[in-house]
């Protein structure tokens, strides 16, 4: 399968568009390496080709998914406009204590990535210019279940949500493997949202895999956990921002009579008493996971997640059997639980999702068969932190 990866620079603005891009064996790839600065991007794409019918998915920076999929007749063109957030890790007064793997990720670069994957992909033309002043950040703060992934076939569902919203707001997705509220503020990635924060952004936050690994006297859900959410909700609040409360998505877990149990102790109802004593916005991303993984059932779930035999990707020599990190598959679907729990209970974000989102019942899931997002160019990177 054919995949074109643009790095474009910053600087190209709608006046000045990139040409043409189309794939062919003979040209796998283009790259364009100019200085960049950090900030909210519009995109400009122009779909299609005078000589075949073309399909086309665009993944931005970390593997974003923010086209699946568009089908162009051959001869036709279709125009597309995506917001794209791009940022360093320096801020006013501090910088972000990035992890080794980290360093050089297109989440982190100086430039702005787009990956255009498909046989049959073909674009147009591609411009790049500043983003309205008025476009809102939907920030995401969390762990490997939301973050960028950086290899197949691992994804966050936070990889996937900016398909499923709209052009006047922008995902910016912080989330990052292995870390819990704690070591999330800690490394100063919350303090890079709170000098990005501008009144009226919104800030999901989704933590508990790795605070319920947490040990020591006093540590636990209704106590340590529970301060730490609610000092980010007031730190948020003080800049005039937008919190929303996520449930800890859960894992895939089976009893033997093949119904879905519970994994995460008492953190998701700690998420839950902190929104309903501030009054917050909840989505309750915990509960929906587990009615997919109920309505998919014990076999049927695993393609949810990261069940693959040795050597169906490059490099993996072992067997993957993991029950917390997604597929492309089950990215989507949690990423389509979070835009229901927006659509129902949050009315001033749902206002932002794109016009295609429609209602979604997580007790009756997308037929995986169904759903084929085309994996990325593969890089070399480490297996997510978490469990």
């Amino acid at each position: 399968m054919l995949r074109l990866v643009l790095l474009l620079p910053l600087a190209l603005l709608a006046a000045e568009p990139a040409g043409e891009f189309r794939g062919s064996p003979e040209r796998p790839s283009a790259v364009l390496n100019r200085p960049a600065t950090e900030g909210i991007h519009l995109v400009t794409i122009a779909f299609g080709a005078e000589d075949i019918d073309s399909v086309t998915t665009v993944k931005a920076e970390a593997r974003r998914l923010i086209a699946l999929n568009i089908a162009v007749p051959k001869g036709r063109t279709e125009l597309r406009r995506f917001l794209i957030d791009v940022r360093r890790p320096e801020y006013a007064g501090g910088r972000v204590a990035l992890k080794p793997r980290e360093s050089g990720s297109p989440n982190w670069d100086e430039k702005l990535s787009l990956e255009f994957i498909g046989p049959t992909a073909r674009a147009r033309l591609v411009s790049v210019e500043p983003a309205p002043a008025a476009t809102i950040r939907i920030f995401l703060a969390g762990d490997s279940t939301v973050t960028d992934q950086s290899i197949e076939p691992y994804v966050g569902w936070g990889q996937v949500f900016p398909l499923f919203v709209g052009d006047r707001a922008v995902v910016a997705n912080h989330a990052e493997s292995g870390r819990a509220l704690r070591s999330f503020q800690g490394e100063r990635r919350f303090d890079k949202i709170l000098a990005q924060l501008r009144p009226g952004d919104f800030v999901l936050i989704q933590f508990g895999h790795n605070d319920q690994k947490e040990k020591g006297e006093g540590v636990g859900a209704f106590t340590t956990y529970t301060a730490r959410l609610k000092a980010y909700v007031d730190a948020i609040q003080a800049k005039g921002g937008k919190p929303v409360l996520v449930t800890a998505v859960a894992r895939r877990r089976f009893d033997p009579q093949g119904q879905v149990v519970e994994s995460l102790g008492d953190f998701p109802e700690a998420v839950r008493r902190v929104a309903k004593e501030r009054g917050l916005p909840l989505i309750d991303l915990n509960t929906a996971a587990k009615q997919v993984y109920q309505a998919l059932g014990v076999e049927r779930s695993k393609l949810a997640l990261l069940h693959y035999p040795a050597n169906t990707f490059p490099g993996q020599t072992e067997p993957l059997r993991d029950d917390t990190h997604f597929s492309a598959y089950g990215a989507y679907e949690m990423a389509r639980c979070v835009a229901e729990g927006i659509r129902t209970g949050v009315p001033e974000l749902a206002v932002h999702l794109a016009p295609a989102v429609k209602p979604f019942d997580p007790t009756h899931p997308d037929d995986p068969a169904q759903v084929v997002i085309p994996a990325s160019a593969l890089v070399k990177g480490d297996k997510p932190e978490g469990k």
